[in-house]
Formats: structure tokens, C-alpha cells, sequence
């Protein structure tokens, strides 16, 4: 089992800057992701990264602007949000797969174990 905490959500102004961090306990894991979720619209995946590290995918809506990063030795995945928009508002996940799983996605059936979610507000 994984249990996954996030933070670092909150209210920024558009052009502003958050950095999530999502930690696990339990045990370390595989591949990973952040997904978001805005009212009205299905979740949706922005980044993952694969478990050899060397793949990463970026939604085509946060390219350049967001980045995806893990810290072994503190087991916590981060999602640095720079440039924020409007349209950036929603909840956001982190996910990840088991460890010894050699499988990645950018599909939410492709995680395992999910954090609670933390809100990201932008606003103008």
C-alpha cells in the first residue's frame, strides 16, 4: 500500500507560480503523474513521468510552463506551475504506479494509488 499527501494548493494570481508536492509512505513507487480536474470537466492528466525517468509527457496546455520531478531520497513527487492562467484552475492529483510495475500512462486507470487532492485557484 501507498498513501499519498499532497499540498502547496492555494489562491495565485495568473502569471503567478505554485510548486505541489505530493509524499508517499508505505512504500516508493514506480512511475508517476499529476492530473487535474476542473468543474464540469473530466480529469485530465498534465504530466507524467515514467519509472526509468527518462520518458515525460506534458499536456499541450502546460508545455513549457509546468514541470514534473521526483525526490528519491524524500519519496515526494513535485509539479513546479509556472506562468498560471485562468484556465489552470481546478484540483489537482498526484498518482503513481506500484513499484515493480514497468507501466506508465496518461490514462487515470494507469495509477495505482492517488493523493487527496489539493486546489489550485487562479485568478486575474
Amino acid at each position: 500500500q501507498v498513501q499519498l499527501v499532497e499540498s502547496g494548493g492555494g489562491l495565485v494570481q495568473a502569471g503567478g507560480s505554485l510548486r505541489l508536492s505530493c509524499t508517499a509512505s508505505g512504500r516508493t513507487f514506480s512511475s508517476y503523474g499529476w492530473f487535474r480536474q476542473a468543474p464540469g470537466k473530466e480529469r485530465e492528466c498534465v504530466a507524467a513521468r515514467r519509472w526509468n525517468g527518462i520518458s515525460i509527457y506534458y499536456a499541450d496546455s502546460v508545455k513549457g510552463r509546468f514541470t514534473i520531478s521526483r525526490d528519491n531520497a524524500k519519496n515526494t513527487v513535485y509539479l513546479q506551475m509556472n506562468s498560471l492562467q485562468l484556465e489552470d484552475t481546478a484540483v489537482y492529483y498526484c498518482a503513481v504506479v506500484s513499484l515493480g510495475e514497468l507501466r506508465d500512462g496518461v490514462q487515470a486507470t494507469d495509477y495505482d494509488y492517488w493523493g487527496q487532492g489539493t486546489q489550485v485557484t487562479v485568478s486575474s
